[in-house]
């Protein structure tokens, strides 16, 4: 069986650098079984109704400006699995979570960032899947926790997003490691509480984390929401794992969290 992970994305430039954090997650690719496929939750996929994919092969989407040239000549043609779709989807039916069948949207690059640092080849299925800003984090735990038989047919599930993401604090010309202590401080409070499976605490952490309204600002929760779908992907268990935390730009936070064990 394979964990359920919370990994950050970063900013769109990490695709082509070659650092600590790139190094980790080329790492962490080799060292984990391959899976049969990939759920993924993207946090540039914003969707009012839960979304599931069912495309034969995904574009490359370059939801962004102003970057090197290099980056828009990136392609990650990664296919789908319509026969993994529709085990999505009746596990969806069967919980009771409304969803709606997408099939034309390519992958964004909260996406295959993401998936390229972990399987370069591009030669597992992908399953992409949107989340909801609106559901309160119980909702999006449930929705999560709806897939967690999946991982027991070795489906990784992985939610793309940033525990630590407010683009107006970053300091773009700072990048010497240093971390500012707001958003250190945030995420030591996820990490005692997510080693002690504490969901009543983390379902209200925008009241109780300190600092909560500059890690996770109310204008950009999209990036920090899909932490409970990975979450509730390891409800069985209810263990969860620090396996990396950096920092980019003063406060952009690089962390990758595994939830459940490999079996």
């Amino acid at each position: 069986m394979l964990p359920a992970l919370f990994i950050a994305h970063g900013a769109p430039l990490l695709s082509i650098e070659n650092n600590e954090y790139t190094q980790f997650l080329h790492s962490l690719g080799n060292e984990m079984p391959k899976p049969k496929a990939i759920v993924l939750f993207s946090a540039h996929w914003e969707s009012s109704a839960q979304k599931v994919s069912d495309v034969d092969e995904f574009e490359t989407i370059y939801d962004f400006g102003g970057f090197p040239e290099a980056l828009y000549r990136i392609k990650y043609p990664a296919k789908g699995n319509s026969a993994i779709t529709k085990e999505v989807i009746e596990l969806f039916a069967k919980q009771g979570v409304p969803f709606e069948m997408d099939t034309t949207r390519g992958l964004d690059h909260g996406a295959w960032i993401v998936l390229r640092m972990l399987y370069p080849k591009g030669d597992i299925p992908v399953i992409s899947m949107s989340v909801n800003p609106q559901l309160t984090p119980e909702e999006q735990y449930e929705i999560g926790k709806s897939l967690s038989s999946l991982r027991e047919k070795d489906i990784l599930i992985i939610a793309s997003g940033g525990t630590v993401h407010n683009l107006r604090a970053l300091r773009m010309g700072s990048d010497n490691g240093t971390v500012d202590q707001w958003a250190f401080d945030f995420d030591k409070w996820l990490e005692q509480h997510i080693s002690n499976w504490n969901l009543e605490s983390l379902f209200k952490y925008d009241t109780l984390a300190p600092n909560a309204e500059y890690a996770v600002p109310s204008y950009g929760n999209e990036h920090f929401i899909p932490l409970f779908y990975a979450m509730g992907a390891a409800d069985q268990e209810k263990i969860g794992k620090l396996l990396h935390c950096s920092y980019r730009y003063g406060n952009l936070s690089h962390s990758v969290w595994q939830f459940g064990e490999s079996k």
